[in-house]
């Protein structure tokens, strides 16, 4: 029966396939979805690569780390503009949408700048080299449960089977705790300050939180499937709020342009009302966090499932469905 690094490790490899596999329509620069999901595919292997290689890590797996990063990142700036045209694009979709010009102004707008951002971050993915650093991950993966040469592999994948539970168990049990402690403490300084920082590392350490259960859920360890649900819905909830933080810098942007204002006055009144409404919005996305953080039921729910399963990660696995 594969141990649970061979199956960690097996799930390493079904997210480096789906990374290698979205690539090429991500390089066609036409597919929004592509570009999205290739990020997440990202975030989820180097989680995943989180637990087989902890920190520090070693040369060639912080190089590849490093390498995974940057295909992500290169793509940032793009996904930030087709969620910004979506969102325009719904509008637009609308029948009887007000301020239709001011929306369509919009969309002209960012059709420029995600048009260079795209070519650049295409040049900066191609240089990322993800193939190259697919098969060199693939060399020191063990994939389908045939294990490379012991000489080659992490410590934890040579020792002895008993050995191999134990630390494997351990080591899942201290990320969640890291992870899952990282999280409540951004969820704390969240509901105490204010501000786009704050809340934005929430998000982030909601999705690592996300992508490590994740892991769990893999195993149908019990309890995960609910975890993963509040999760889901937290990260919803910052997800569309950074899309609206990122809406208001960038249209304040277009209309502080001082030919736009000179040339266009009525039209930048036109989309400084819409400023104001997206403001209104943000607020209340914000309201609703901070009642689903405040949600003793829920919150405390998740957190008991992360204190049992951290507590006694043998049990919990042994337990799976």
């Amino acid at each position: 029966m594969p141990s649970g690094w061979d199956l960690v490790s097996r799930l390493a490899v079904k997210h480096l396939d789906r990374c290698v596999s979205l690539e090429p329509k991500v390089l066609q620069g036409d597919d929004p979805e592509a570009i999205h999901d290739l990020r997440v595919a990202t975030r989820r292997l180097q989680q995943v690569l989180d637990l087989l290689y902890p920190s520090p890590h070693s040369g060639e797996i912080r190089k590849l780390y490093r390498g995974l990063k940057r295909c992500r990142r290169s793509l940032s700036d793009v996904r930030n503009y087709d969620a910004l045209l979506e969102r325009v694009d719904a509008a637009l979709a609308r029948k009887r949408t007000a301020r239709r010009e001011a929306w369509e102004a919009i969309r002209a707008y960012l059709e420029g700048p995600r048009s260079a951002k795209l070519e650049k971050a295409l040049r900066k993915l191609a240089k990322a080299n993800l193939s190259a650093i697919y098969v060199r991950l693939k060399e020191c993966l063990p994939a389908n449960g045939h294990s490379r040469p012991e000489a080659e592999r992490p410590d934890h994948l040579c020792a002895g089977e008993s050995l191999r539970v134990e630390e494997f168990h351990g080591r899942i049990s201290s990320d969640l705790r890291k992870v899952w402690g990282d999280l409540e403490q951004e969820i704390a300084l969240s509901r105490n300050r204010s501000g786009p920082a704050v809340l934005h590392r929430a998000r982030i350490a909601s999705k690592r939180a996300h992508y490590l259960i994740e892991v769990f859920h893999a195993f149908d360890v019990p309890g995960s499937k609910e975890a993963l649900i509040w999760l889901r819905s937290l990260q919803k909830h910052l997800g569309r709020w950074h899309d609206l933080v990122v809406f208001e810098e960038t249209v304040i942007e277009m209309i502080a342009d001082p030919s736009f204002l000179r040339d266009q006055m009525e039209m930048a009144l036109e989309i400084e009302r819409l400023v104001l409404r997206n403001r209104a919005l943000k607020a209340e996305l914000e309201r609703k966090y901070l009642e689903m953080t405040a949600d003793r039921a829920a919150f405390f729910k998740t957190k008991g499932w992360v204190r049992r399963v951290a507590e006694s990660p043998a049990a919990m696995f042994a337990a799976q469905g």
